[in-house]
């Protein structure tokens, strides 16, 4: 079991919830409020996209040890970034 892990999936576990269920997009860093036209979208959409699966990754990979585990989760958190990036571009940019 590898506790690094845990704590970094609970940590995103937990910015997962503060964004998509509290709406706090101040957490989100490198966007221009100003362009973005629903902001509880956006909320939505990061947390639920990208932070919730992206946790529940890192807790599982925290009890499972294998071989190119950093590779894996590295792939999927590319991944997972690029599908959020292009929906908030074609969906919630002026």
């Amino acid at each position: 079991m590898d506790y690094g892990f845990l704590v970094i999936g609970i940590a995103l576990l937990l910015c997962s919830y503060l964004v998509g269920v509290k709406k706090q997009t101040w957490l989100l860093a490198g966007f221009n409020e100003k362009n973005v036209k629903n902001k509880s979208l956006l909320g939505k959409v990061t947390g639920g996209i990208f932070f919730l699966p992206l946790g529940l990754l890192v807790v599982i990979h925290s009890f499972i040890d294998y071989a190119n585990e950093a590779t894996v989760l590295v792939i999927a958190m590319l991944i997972l970034l690029t599908i959020t990036y292009l929906f908030i571009n074609r969906k919630l940019f002026d």
